[in-house]
This record gives C-alpha cells, structure tokens and sequence, in this order.
C-alpha cells in the first residue's frame, strides 16, 4: 500500500509450502531494501512463527494540549505513516486546514484484531477512526462482535457518493472506500512469459516458478485465495491449489518475505500488485523485472476502507477527516504515496501513475454478502488442506 516499504533481510523466512526455493530472502540479516507494498498485510489469527498475536501497539503521536474532541486517533498499518507517506501527507494537509485540530496515528501490532478482542472484553477502543479496512475484516468482525464495531456514516459525508460503483464494501454504509489496488502477477520477463491463464500455472511449463502468500496472515494472500475461488468455485479450488502445491508453488508468510524471495531471483513470479511498476521503473530499473501479468484477463480488486469506531471520542472529526480523504487532491496524493488507484470517480493522479499503473481489464471481487458466513470456512478448509 505504500510507494516505499523497508523490509529486513531475516535468516529463517517461514516458509508455509511444500517447496521452499534455494536461498531464503537475505542470509545476512544486516542488509535493508526499499520496495513497494499495495497492501495492508495485517495478520487475522496468528503470527508469521505460527505464535499467538500480542496486543501491544505501536503508535506515532503529537503532542498537543488540544481536548479529545480536538484530537483526532486514527488507527491504521504501519506502513501508511512515516516520511514520504500517505497518512504523513493527509496529517499536514487536514492540519493546515484545520489549524486547531490535531491528527495522531497509532498502529496495532495485530491490526484489527486487536480492537475486536477489546470490543469483546468491554475495554476501550482508544481510536476514533481504522484505516486499511477490506471486505473479509469486516465481515470477520460484525460475526465475532455482537453489535457493530464502527458507526454509519456515509449519509453524513458529503463526498461519499463521489467513491465509484463496485468499490464499495459495506451495504450498511460504515467502511467507506478511499483507494484499491489489483491483485496480479508481477513476473520477470527475462526468465519466464506471462502465464496468461490460471490453469497455466499448474503446467510443467511453470512448475516452481510461482511464489504466493499465506491466506491465514497475508492480504494479498488471501486475495489471490478468493481470486482462485471466483474461477474455479468452491467445489474446485481445493483441488486447483493441490495442482499447484504439485506444481512446486512456494507459499510464504506474507507479503514482504514473498516479494523479497521473488527480488533474490529464487523464483521468476510473485502474487503482488498491478501498480508494481509505479514504483520500478527509470532509469537503472530493469522493467523486465516487473511485468504485471493478469490470469484470464482479470485482476482481484482489493478495496481498502476506513471506518468511524462506535464509541470514538472524536466522532465530528472523523467525519470531517473522512470526508478530506475523499477529496480530489487527497485521492490523487493517496494514489501516488500508496500506490493504490483512486477510490473516487474522475481523479487524475498524474502522468508518471497512469503510465505504470495497470488495471485489468476485468476486475473481479467477492461482495460483503458474498463472504459473509462463508470466507472464514474457505480460509479454514485451504489452510487444513494445503499449509498443514
């Protein structure tokens, strides 16, 4: 979800497959890389070691004398904060717009499970609003939650109805969508073409050129998960992801370690995004390197929303702040920064974007009522069968 993202070459990546490539990403442990990362990459039940989740967070503040209802706590993943990012750049702008009010990040190390364990207990949320909300967390959280955990606002926000039809998440109008991205491959044309198809993949042609993420724990992962579900149905994806555990497909934690392996050339293709090229190209960049590959002409699109907690502390401000968001200029700076496609019709983010950035000519996504009662059981069944 960022234009940068440094990740840490560790000695002993998890490797969750039936294959792990030769050489696990970086053997050094000293060496830092900046890449791109479109996704939220929160872990929904364990960690990357297989550990139970902690609830400590990490937060980014500032400090001011302002009320509660002057300060604005907006709870998100740690890569949309920092220099260069896109909550760094909606903090100053939304300040410098409203001098007296004051915008704070916190980061949850277990993302939003954190605040469904907390609902559940009857502690306090300590947020006012979450930002790098999909589909599948949000139907996780109204099943695990009695009640709800966010408020509806979207007949309050004046620019909600400006998000483009089939981005939004929640028929009840609570998560509101401010940017997407499109799951694809991301290959590299010096070794391999595009496999163009999903059955593709599962053929000699391709066999241990594939490296995926780890539904349990990945975004993407999970993503690519439902994508295989929309194609092959929930009668045949089983059967479809044991052709490519056949087929020696690596399957990594999460993103990071995944992009990382595909980086140190221990595989000619990455489940990834279709803005990788918004990040590598120019000079010194070999593009060949990044080709964005689309399976059967389409990409899983994977709206990111945000969202007002039920009992936030700031409830006008969050109101205000989402409404920013929505905003042309704060559309067309969250694009570059977390090189994500506007949620939001008739938004331009420059040039240099809509060269690099590729949308697939058939976007597909599963539906709030779609996964609702179903995704966890697919999660469950594809883990039993294939990670276990």
């Amino acid at each position: 979800m960022v234009k940068r993202r440094t990740f840490l070459r560790t000695a002993g990546v998890s490797v969750l497959g039936t294959t792990a490539l030769s050489g696990c990403a970086g053997e050094d442990g000293t060496d830092t890389e900046q890449t791109t990362e479109p996704s939220s990459e929160t872990t929904d039940t364990v960690t990357a070691d297989g550990t139970p989740p902690t609830d400590t967070t990490t937060t980014e503040t500032t400090t001011t004398s302002s009320s509660s209802t002057d300060t604005l706590t907006v709870a998100t993943y740690s890569s949309f904060t920092g220099e260069d990012t896109a909550g760094n750049w909606l903090k100053s702008a939304f300040e410098a717009e409203y001098p007296d009010k004051t915008v704070e990040f916190t980061t949850p190390e277990n993302g939003l499970n954190q605040y469904i364990l907390r609902q559940q207990e009857g502690a306090g949320i300590d947020a006012d609003l979450y930002v790098g909300l999909n589909t599948s967390e949000l139907v996780r959280a109204d099943q695990e939650i009695d009640g709800s955990l966010f408020q509806t606002v979207q007949d309050d926000l004046a620019r909600a109805g400006n998000v483009k039809s089939g981005l939004e998440i929640d028929p009840d109008g609570r998560a509101i969508t401010y940017d997407t991205g499109y799951i694809s491959l991301v290959y590299n044309g010096n070794e391999v073409q595009n496999p163009a198809t999903f059955d593709a993949l599962t053929s000699d042609q391709y066999q241990g050129d594939l490296i995926v993420q780890n539904a349990q724990q990945s975004d993407p992962g999970r993503a690519f998960l439902l994508w295989t579900i929309a194609q092959k149905g929930t009668d045949g994806y089983l059967e479809y992801w044991q052709d490519l555990v056949d087929n020696d497909v690596t399957i990594l934690s999460d993103w990071e370690p995944a992009y990382q392996a595909y980086m140190n050339d221990e595989a000619p293709m990455v489940v990834s995004y279709s803005t990788d090229q918004v990040y590598y190209h120019g000079e010194g960049v070999d593009i060949q390197k990044h080709q964005v590959g689309f399976l059967n002409d389409q990409g899983y699109a994977n709206p990111e929303a945000m969202a007002l907690f039920d009992d936030a502390d700031a409830p006008e401000l969050g109101r205000e702040f989402m409404d920013f968001v929505l905003s042309p200029k704060a559309q067309s700076e969250i694009a570059v920064r977390n090189v994500q496609f506007p949620a939001v019709e008739g938004v331009d983010p420059g040039e240099e974007f809509s060269q690099y950035a590729y949308e697939p000519p058939e976007p597909v996504t599963f539906s709030y009522d779609e996964l609702s009662g179903n995704v966890e059981g697919w999660i469950e069944d594809w883990a039993r069968e294939i990670v276990n």
